[in-house]
């Protein structure tokens, strides 16, 4: 056994030949200690004794397979698994073990990502709906002399769940609220991220800009991605059709295939709702 509390400083050099579980790996003193307050971190800076092999390797009782992505992570500072990759409980739980935060957090984006399980399988509902407000404001028409009007105006809504948060935060980067001072990306709830709502009201020619800001009203714009983001063209989602033709189009991009609409299947644009599935 060598206890690497002892003061020998022969006992760290490079390079350094780990056996764990029975695959040998051959790495740096830098590489290991990458994140100092992990296990593996306190194992290579003298804070916790460790054994040697009969070859003379630093041993360590734990799965040798799964130890190599951990290993490629330190030294790159990123995941990189196969596509067919079926250990995530497993390299989860070494990565716990070793207590390498930076790597728990990758692998839970990873899980939530494109690559991941969660994004592959999912379920997507969007429900639509719109109600009409009638508003009733002063319209000036001289000095002291002001007019009553009203104006009617159409609010719509939609509410999407995703069982995918990556996919939620894909339409957060798609679509865009836009008033004339500036323009924001709608935001799902943190407590609920595979929730979003978004509600929109177009401006009617008949009521004046000052009252459509007054009530806090703003438009919905989506950007079509066929150029680079920068320069990708945006457009004005004027009613619910518009928008469920955009859900369309985001959702078969993204591997999406329709489940069920309501009320009328043969009247997909203007429905009230759409489920989609993704296998």
């Amino acid at each position: 056994m060598l206890n690497l509390n002892s003061p020998d400083s022969n006992s760290f050099q490079d390079p350094v030949s780990l056996n764990v579980g029975g695959e040998v790996y051959t790495t740096t003193l830098d590489t290991l200690t990458r994140c100092r307050d992990s296990m593996l971190g306190a194992m290579f800076t003298g804070q916790i004794p460790l054994l040697r092999d009969k070859r003379g390797n630093f041993f360590i009782d734990r799965d040798g397979k799964v130890f190599r992505y951990i290993l490629n992570y330190l030294r790159s500072n990123s995941l990189d698994l196969p596509d067919d990759f079926k250990e995530m409980s497993l390299l989860k739980r070494e990565a716990d073990f070793f207590q390498i935060r930076p790597l728990l957090h990758e692998i839970r984006r990873y899980e939530s990502g494109p690559q991941g399980v969660n994004w592959r399988s999912a379920v997507l509902n969007t429900d639509v709906d719109s109600q009409v407000r009638v508003l009733h404001f002063n319209l000036k028409r001289g000095p002291e002399n002001y007019e009553l009007r009203s104006c009617a105006v159409r609010v719509y809504s939609a509410n999407v769940f995703c069982t995918s948060c990556a996919f939620i935060k894909l339409l957060c980067t798609r679509f865009s609220y836009r008033t004339r001072e500036r323009t924001a990306s709608p935001q799902s709830n943190e407590e609920k991220p595979n929730y979003l709502r978004m509600e929109w009201v177009p401006r009617p020619e008949d009521l004046p800009q000052d009252q459509y800001e007054k009530n806090s009203f703003r438009e919905l714009t989506v950007t079509s991605q066929v150029t680079s983001p920068a320069t990708s063209p945006t457009s004005v989602i004027p009613d619910t059709r518009a928008f469920m033709e955009e859900m369309l189009k985001v959702s078969l991009s993204e591997g999406f295939r329709v489940d069920s609409v309501f009320p009328d299947p043969s009247d997909i644009l203007n429905c009230r709702s759409l489920r989609f599935v993704r296998y």
